[in-house]
């Protein structure tokens, strides 16, 4: 029998970052018929090659969206015109200026010290965690958790691999951090490489909110990734059935494609330390937990929620305030600029 290798280029709707690139990649390679996948962020399409028979492009497109709608995305032959939902901005923008007032007032109490003199302080690390495990770059790890979920309930075994994954993660985490800054503590970082470090911490972070914005697709390019043959090694852990799997996919996540992870171990190797750099990279793990341990024995998911337009502008407009704060305060350490913030 022959078979017809056909090849079709069609367009994604509700990709935001490259751990999206993976996640569609990932989820149409395990198709049968499907022999070479290639999903590209700047043109939010997808190219496939396999054996499709005689459907039609709009067939195929809605046989491709079946393993995909669950992760928040849908394939169709014509471009869907990008909505910004501006509106959104005027429940998100007076959340995110409460949420600012009430970190300058902690701020200036003393209770909480989230941003210093241009530092990633632990309590940032925690907050950028949770606003990680929110946001679409998490979704990756989000579809890893379920998919893990799902290969183990069939055993009838939930608990313990769940227990498996979360201790996996934020043990490596810890562990993974401080090597990292360790690494860092080899170089000796003088007062204009450490600006030059915090400036591209603080541009990252920039950049990242701007994409949770989901106005401006232009600074998706710009958004920093781990090496793609990495990321798909780390994401292919998952597909191994093994007591061990759970342990090793938690492992894993520190390798995956999310902005927020790879900001946070750019910080950590300017510690110079493998405690600070193992602790900056454990409060930022433990601040994913929550809401990952929450996927883990549910559907939970924040991007199919009729309002998640009106969560990620504010999540972004909050990593933005981060993002400023530090940007200010590493001009101002360097004598750039005068001190602005007296916290």
């Amino acid at each position: 029998m022959t078979v017809q290798t056909q090849k079709h280029t069609l367009h994604v709707h509700g990709m935001h970052c490259n751990a999206c690139v993976l996640m569609i990649e990932s989820e149409l390679s395990e198709l049968p018929r499907i022999t070479e996948v290639k999903a590209n962020l700047k043109n939010h399409s997808v190219e496939v090659v396999g054996d499709f028979g005689n459907k039609t492009p709009e067939q195929v497109a809605e046989e491709l969206t079946i393993p995909l709608k669950p992760h928040g995305y849908t394939v169709s032959v014509e471009r869907k015109q990008h909505e910004a939902n501006w509106s959104d901005f005027k429940i998100a923008v007076p959340i995110a200026l409460a949420f600012t007032v009430l970190f300058v007032i902690l701020q200036k109490m003393g209770i909480v010290n989230l941003v210093s003199a241009g530092n990633v302080t632990y309590g940032t690390a925690f907050v950028i965690g949770i606003i990680a495990s929110l946001s679409t770059c998490m979704a990756v790890v989000g579809g890893l958790v379920l998919s893990m979920s799902a290969t183990f309930a069939k055993e009838g075994d939930k608990v313990k691999p769940q227990l498996m994954f979360h201790g996996g993660r934020i043990v490596s985490f810890f562990i993974l951090g401080g090597v990292i800054g360790a690494l860092g503590s080899a170089f000796t970082l003088n007062a204009e490489a450490t600006f030059v470090l915090s400036l591209i911490i603080g541009l990252v972070m920039l950049i990242l909110g701007v994409n949770l914005l989901d106005v401006f697709h232009f600074t998706k390019k710009l958004q920093p990734s781990m090496p793609k043959f990495i990321a798909k090694h780390a994401h292919g852990v998952s597909k191994f059935n093994h007591t061990l799997t759970p342990l090793l996919v938690g492992v894993a996540t520190f390798f995956l494609p999310c902005g927020f992870t790879q900001s946070m171990q750019l910080y950590t190797l300017g510690t110079g330390s493998f405690l600070r750099g193992g602790f900056t990279m454990l409060a930022f793990a433990l601040g994913t937990l929550p809401v990952l341990a929450l996927v883990s024995f549910s559907s939970f998911s924040i991007k199919k929620s009729s309002k998640s337009g009106i969560f990620f502008k504010t999540a972004g407009l909050v990593v933005i305030m981060f993002a400023i704060f530090n940007l200010i305060n590493s001009l101002a350490v360097i004598g750039i600029i005068p001190p602005v913030f007296n916290f």
